[in-house]
């Protein structure tokens, strides 16, 4: 083999190598990107789901806070109203109570409440007063053997209210306490309003 031909050789296997060298270095390098752009995509969709998710959160949050301020305005508004219809359902059961006291019915209960005050007192002392608009009556409820009936300094809305003063006791069956109370107690069923059933 000459000379010349054994350089061509060496050229040939040098370049050989050189090619496969850099074949391999380029697959390498080429394997390194994709590894890279892989891991990349994988970070990018984590952060995107991350990303995703916080803004998940941040809505329900938003919405939650909407409604939870809407529930508390319809809440008011539903106060309102039922308050408002309270008082107008007890301005008219006082105007019933006004028309009530015209009748001879409620003559009828102001002696029973003044001979249920007189059992509960016994022997003892009792001083029974009633409303200054039943005045006219006192002659009519004040009858021998009955306790001492008077009419009231200020008014407490129709019925009596009596005190035995020996025992500290008050009965008080007066219509503003009557009244008081029953406005104090009272609660609207919401089926009631919503003009039907509730499911439980």
């Amino acid at each position: 083999m000459t000379t010349e031909e054994k350089l061509q050789h060496f050229l040939e296997f040098c370049m050989e190598d050189a090619r496969t060298r850099s074949a391999k270095m380029l697959d390498e390098y080429t394997a390194a990107l994709e590894q890279s752009f892989s891991e990349h995509q994988e970070d990018a969709k984590r952060r995107a789901a991350q990303q995703v998710a916080l803004e998940s959160d941040r809505i329900e949050r938003e919405i939650n806070k909407k409604l939870s301020l809407e529930q508390i305005g319809m809440k008011r508004v539903f106060g309102k109203k039922q308050d408002e219809l309270k008082d107008k359902l007890f301005s008219e059961l006082r105007d019933k109570l006004a028309t009530f006291m015209e009748s001879p019915e409620y003559t009828k209960l102001l002696e029973k409440q003044i001979q249920d005050a007189k059992a509960l007192a016994g022997k003892e002392f009792i001083t029974i007063y009633i409303d200054p608009a039943d005045e006219e009556r006192i002659n009519e409820l004040a009858i021998s053997g009955r306790p001492d009936v008077r009419v009231s300094e200020y008014s407490f809305l129709g019925g009596t209210r009596s005190v035995i003063p020996s025992r500290h006791i008050l009965i008080d069956n007066s219509f503003q306490t009557k009244l008081a109370e029953a406005k104090r107690d009272f609660r609207f069923d919401v089926k009631d309003l919503m003009g039907g059933t509730t499911n439980d």
